[in-house]
């Protein structure tokens, strides 16, 4: 699945996001991934930059309602044309979610139909998905929905591959979730593809949020592993060793990040996180290594070296504890 941006060269210009809002709108899943936005653009401001994300809200009605009984007004109408790097967000509606015949909805898929194309990212929460699915912008793709409609998907959308018990799915430029608070998981995915996965962690625990499951992976991303706690000290030290995955750490360095001794450290991490220091850097190297392997044609001794072992022999060492199929397999298996 391709990336949305190179988190290496992401910061340097800012992403246009419309949210295109539909009568009946589901608050949540306007409101969360919104707010997930916010906080990175909180983040880029603190650190004296452009803001990451120019969020606008469109809509084919000059009003709508949402689902708490508050209605919104005030939207730009939608655009002649979108940028060529910009992310359209779909979110999900209350009551008949797979009605499409009113005169706003018909313009709304009318303009889906026109505008988006390849170069964009489509990223649809709940039902959002069903909106997506009957402009036919899911066909050929995988995707998924909320739960108590991916029947309703399926029929609106027969040449979509719909999958079931999922948070999210990614296929290439198009997202889908399966509603209400995994569009949090997902706006937090895809600031984590575009700004660094130390920001989105940064910005789930500033919304007090856990950090699930990476969408369809049957285990935790081991950016987002050890992250489901709220100690202040060990997140410190978490996200000094994201940031570096390849820096010598040592118990000291990571105690003074954290404030207190080696000892209280090395108690507080297994405490609060469930695994050691010493395992937890191993495990964010071999994923900065299997990122390596797959999106970079480094050889596999600049893959080791920029991911913090001393050799391919220590790589491939540490790797077999969290993998049962060597390194080059990876690569392989990329290509």
């Amino acid at each position: 699945m391709a990336a949305i941006a190179d988190n290496t060269h992401a910061e340097a210009t800012s992403v246009p996001v419309y949210f295109l809002l539909r009568d009946a709108t589901m608050a949540l899943d306007l409101i969360g991934p919104a707010e997930v936005l916010r906080y990175a653009n909180r983040i880029a401001q603190r650190e004296e930059r452009a803001d990451f994300f120019e969020v606008r809200y469109i809509s084919a009605a000059p009003s709508i309602s949402t689902s708490i009984g508050l209605n919104l007004t005030g939207f730009e109408p939608l655009p002649d044309n979108l940028p060529a790097n910009a992310i359209l967000i779909l979110n999900g509606c209350t009551g008949s979610d797979d009605d499409f015949s009113s005169a706003a909805d018909q313009l709304a898929v009318t303009w889906l139909r026109k505008h988006w194309q390849d170069s964009h990212h489509l990223l649809c929460i709940c039902t959002g998905a069903l909106l997506a699915g009957y402009a036919g912008l899911l066909n050929g793709r995988q995707c998924t929905t909320h739960h108590s409609h991916c029947n309703d998907l399926r029929r609106i959308a027969p040449r979509a591959h719909v999958l079931e018990n999922r948070i999210f799915v990614e296929d290439r430029n198009v997202y889908t979730s399966a509603g209400v608070t995994t569009g949090i998981d997902l706006a937090l995915h895809v600031v984590a593809q575009i700004t660094g996965h130390a920001r989105s962690a940064s910005i789930a625990r500033s919304l007090v949020v856990y950090m699930r499951r990476a969408g369809s992976d049957p285990q935790l991303s081991p950016w987002l592993a050890c992250r489901n706690h709220l100690h202040p000290a060990v997140h410190r030290v978490q996200d000094a060793v994201i940031g570096e995955p390849a820096n010598d750490w040592d118990l000291q360095q990571l105690a003074d990040i954290a404030c207190t001794s080696e000892r209280h450290l090395t108690r507080l991490f297994r405490e609060h996180t469930g695994s050691s220091l010493v395992d937890y850097i191993q495990r964010i190297r071999v994923a900065l290594a299997r990122e390596l392997l797959t999106q970079s044609k480094l050889d596999m001794e600049q893959v080791a070296q920029r991911a913090g072992f001393n050799s391919t022999r220590q790589l491939r060492r540490v790797w077999s504890k969290f993998e049962h199929f060597p390194p080059s397999r990876q690569r392989q298996a990329s290509s």
